[in-house]
């Protein structure tokens, strides 16, 4: 029987983590507040990768492991599989979760969003803000694949929320 956290902690341990890190810590520095948080989520992937492997022979190549997070470390963490996989066979994989649990409950003004340049200044912080939750679980697949092996750069889409996409592009 595996050890588990209650997704309420886990979700209030994401909020709090966020709000120091952009409020208190770094409130004038997003861009540092954005690296310690990936940072964090770069060690609480590598770790979970850790454990989710301990048994596995190790990957044959690339897709494999990017197989292996979009199933097995997915469904660990978010009790569901990656929604979309794509790939340009070059490198870079888009793994795309239709409905992210952590980006689900938020929500922005619709409206002034698809104003493009008239965009409310409000709203733009609004989508920063919410971006700044999006560090963590690019910090955690990049940790997860460095584990494997894999060095990589991650960046998150959220222009469709409740979707989110998660670019992976790997380091030759």
């Amino acid at each position: 029987m595996g050890r588990e956290v209650s997704e309420s902690c886990v979700d209030s341990l994401l909020i709090e983590m966020v709000s120091t890190y952009c409020n208190r810590f770094y409130a004038n520095k997003s861009e540092l507040a954005a690296r310690r948080i990936e940072a964090i989520g770069y060690q609480v992937g590598h770790q979970l990768s850790e454990r989710y492997t301990m048994e596995r022979p190790r990957f044959g190549d690339h897709l494999e492991a990017i197989k292996f997070i979009c199933k097995d470390f997915w469904s660990e963490l978010f009790k569901k599989q990656i929604d979309n996989l794509k790939t340009n066979h070059r490198g870079t994989f888009v793994l795309q979760d239709n409905r992210f649990r952590w980006l689900a409950r938020l929500s922005i003004d619709q409206t002034s969003e698809n104003e493009g340049a008239s965009q409310d200044p409000s709203e733009n912080k609004a989508m920063q803000a919410m971006s700044m939750y999006l560090y963590f679980p690019c910090g955690i697949i990049r940790g997860a694949l460095s584990n494997l092996g894999i060095p990589c750069a991650v960046s998150a889409d959220m222009s469709n929320l409740p979707a989110c996409s998660f670019v992976v592009r790997i380091k030759a």
